[in-house]
C-alpha cells in the first residue's frame, strides 16, 4: 500500500487522488477519439465530461459517507471532505452522473442513449484507474483468505482497523500487518479494463444503435459488481440478503436489460 506517494512541502501527492486523475484524463481522452471516430463534437463532450466528473465525485462521497457514517465519519466531522483519503462509492456516483446526463440532454434536445453510449463506453476505463487507487490507499478490500493471492496491507491501513477493532480481535494492536486479504481491487479493476476494451471496438460499429452499449456496460458491471460483492470484506450496508451495491446491481442490470430490448429496434439517425 502506497497512499502517499511524495511530499513537497505543504503539498502530498496521495496515489488514490492521481489515479482518479489519470482516469478521467485517460477516459476523456478514449472518449475523444471515438468522437473522431464516429463524426461527433468531441469540444461538446470535454464540456460535459468536466461536468460530469464533479458531479460524479460529489454523488460517489456522499453515498460512501451513508454507509459507513457510524464508523469513520460520526465522531469525525471534517474527514467528510478529506477526499484525499479515499473513499468513494462508485454507484453514487454512477447516479449522480446519470442526472448531469439526463440534465445535459434535455437542454440540448438530444436521445439520452445518444450520450450514454458514449460515456459509458468509456467509463470502465477510468474505473479501472480508479480502483487501482483503492488497492493503493487500502480501501474496499476483500475478505480473508490463505490462497497464494492474498494481500497484506501495512498498519493502520483500513484492512488492519477492521481487523484490530474486531471482537473479538483477529490480530494484536502491535501487529505490522493485517491478515492476508484478497485484492478485489484489483480483481475489479482488471475486469473494468476488459470491459473497456470490448465496448471501445463495439462502439465505432454499433453507435447507431441506441441503447446498445448503455445496455452491454450496465449489464457487464452490474454482473461484476454483483459477484465480487462476495469477496468484499470491508463494512457493508445491507437490505435484506444482499449489500446495498448488489440492491442497486439488479436495479441497474434491468435498465440495462431495457436498453438492450430497445436498441433491437432503435437506430439513430447520422450526427450533425
Amino acid at each position: 500500500m502506497h497512499s502517499e506517494l511524495f511530499q513537497l512541502g505543504p503539498f502530498t501527492l496521495r496515489a488514490y487522488g492521481l489515479c482518479m486523475a489519470l482516469g478521467f484524463l485517460f477516459g476523456w481522452q478514449a472518449a475523444v477519439r471515438l468522437c473522431r471516430r464516429t463524426g461527433q463534437d468531441a469540444d461538446r463532450l470535454t464540456s460535459l465530461l468536466t461536468w460530469m466528473m464533479l458531479s460524479s465525485v460529489i454523488g460517489a462521497r456522499a453515498a460512501y459517507v451513508m454507509e459507513h457514517w457510524s464508523a469513520e465519519f460520526a465522531d469525525n466531522l471534517f474527514a467528510i471532505i478529506r477526499l484525499d483519503q479515499g473513499g468513494l462509492m462508485f454507484y453514487g456516483g454512477l447516479i449522480t452522473g446519470g442526472l448531469v446526463l439526463l440534465l445535459y440532454a434535455y437542454l440540448h434536445k438530444q436521445n439520452i442513449l445518444t450520450i450514454t453510449d458514449l460515456v459509458l463506453a468509456v467509463v470502465p476505463l477510468g474505473h479501472a484507474f480508479g480502483r487501482v487507487g483503492c488497492f493503493l490507499h487500502g480501501c474496499c478490500y476483500g475478505k480473508i483468505t490463505d490462497s497464494c493471492v492474498g494481500v497484506c496491507f501495512p498498519r493502520h491501513s483500513p484492512a488492519w482497523w477492521e481487523q484490530v477493532s474486531a471482537v473479538p480481535p483477529l490480530i494484536a494492536q502491535n501487529a505490522a500487518r493485517s491478515l492476508p486479504v484478497i485484492p478485489t481491487q484489483l480483481v475489479e479493476s482488471v475486469a473494468n479494463a476488459l470491459l473497456f476494451v470490448l465496448l471501445y471496438k463495439l462502439y465505432p460499429q454499433r453507435h447507431r444503435q441506441l441503447g446498445l452499449i448503455t445496455g452491454c456496460y450496465l449489464i457487464g458491471y452490474a454482473t461484476l459488481r454483483f459477484v465480487i460483492e462476495y469477496l468484499r470484506g470491508d463494512p457493508r450496508i445491507t437490505i435484506g440478503p444482499f449489500s446495498i451495491s448488489q440492491s442497486i446491481s439488479i436495479g441497474i442490470l434491468a435498465v440495462g436489460l431495457a436498453s438492450l430490448l430497445y436498441s433491437r429496434r432503435a437506430v439513430s439517425t447520422p450526427s450533425k
